[in-house]
């Protein structure tokens, strides 16, 4: 049989233990401070650092082979005493599209997939941090990281032919343009990449359809274009499909953005690129596409941060 206690009788048996927990009265650091923090999170791991050495490897080692060939051309241009550069700054990355693919190939699905497959996207809208501040932080970052690996070759080859007393004003000229170019298609690779790692959260997935989206379609459109310039030869005409079928790759997206404002020479096959006029089409779609891009990373992490 129960036996029921007094009040007086229960206060003496109950306790409050202070356990130390205190309420924070320190500066709230807000929206933006989480924004910067997560921006620079972000950037450090494209590279892998904070993260393991095995991490590292493969960014690192993209990172050298981006800059090797650029070392290599200066050394070639001093020691020749060349009156130019092998390759002009504008087609760098160009030439070195595949490396550029598959960096964002393994990068992209490493700043979002993780999130998603783990499910700790929540777990940031917690925060002072909302779906905009998220997205814009890893576009940037990504951006940024694209930007770095696709700029610092070109100021290799920047330095080295003043090394080599190429002329000054060209040279900087050309250095100013080819850094336009690569800031355009880190933007419209980085947006690209996400969206497509956004998709999944198995990184596998991601990386595959990215190397299918930003390499294989290059490859593609190199051979249509190939095709319609030796038929256009046949018929002794000149090709004004080649341009157009450049509207479908990425990287020949901003090919054809730069021979028609920034005084490049076009990598389309017979050197036949884009027009002033058609030239303001390709960087309407690039613009398009990169506007299209944060808008898709927006929807879909609105549904995600549910």
């Amino acid at each position: 049989m129960a036996v029921e206690q007094t009040p007086a009788q229960a206060g003496a048996q109950s306790r409050i233990h202070n356990i130390g927990y205190r309420s924070y009265d320190g500066p709230r650091l807000g929206r933006a401070y989480a924004r910067r923090s997560l921006y620079s999170q972000s950037l450090r791991g494209a590279y892998g650092l904070g993260r393991s050495v095995k991490s590292k490897v493969l960014p690192m080692v993209l990172f050298a082979v981006m800059c090797v060939p650029a070392a290599i051309m200066v050394a070639v241009t001093v020691a020749t005493k060349a009156k130019e550069l092998p390759v002009e700054y504008t087609n760098y990355a160009i030439v070195m599209q595949a490396v550029i693919g598959l960096y964002v190939a393994s990068q992209a699905p490493q700043a979002v997939s993780r999130d998603l497959r783990f499910k700790t996207v929540p777990l940031y809208f917690s925060r002072p941090i909302e779906t905009a501040d998220y997205v814009r932080a890893k576009f940037a970052a990504l951006a940024s990281a694209l930007f770095i690996i696709t700029a610092v070759p070109l100021v290799v080859l920047y330095a080295g032919a003043l090394l080599a007393k190429l002329d000054f004003t060209d040279q900087t000229k050309g250095f100013l343009q080819g850094l336009v170019s690569v800031a355009l298609l880190s933007l419209l690779f980085a947006g690209i990449g996400l969206v497509i790692s956004a998709v999944t959260p198995r990184r596998g997935f991601g990386i595959a359809a990215v190397i299918a989206v930003l390499t294989i379609s290059y490859g593609a459109v190199s051979t249509l274009q190939a095709i319609a310039d030796a038929q256009t030869l046949g018929d002794g005409g000149s090709s004004s499909v080649v341009p157009w079928i450049g509207l479908f790759s990425p990287i020949s997206l901003i090919d054809g953005v730069q021979t028609a404002f920034l005084g490049a020479k076009s990598a389309y096959p017979g050197g036949v690129g884009p027009g002033a006029g058609e030239g303001v089409v390709f960087l309407l779609v690039v613009l398009g596409l990169i506007a299209g891009c944060y808008g898709l990373l927006m929807r879909r992490y609105r549904k995600v941060g549910l």
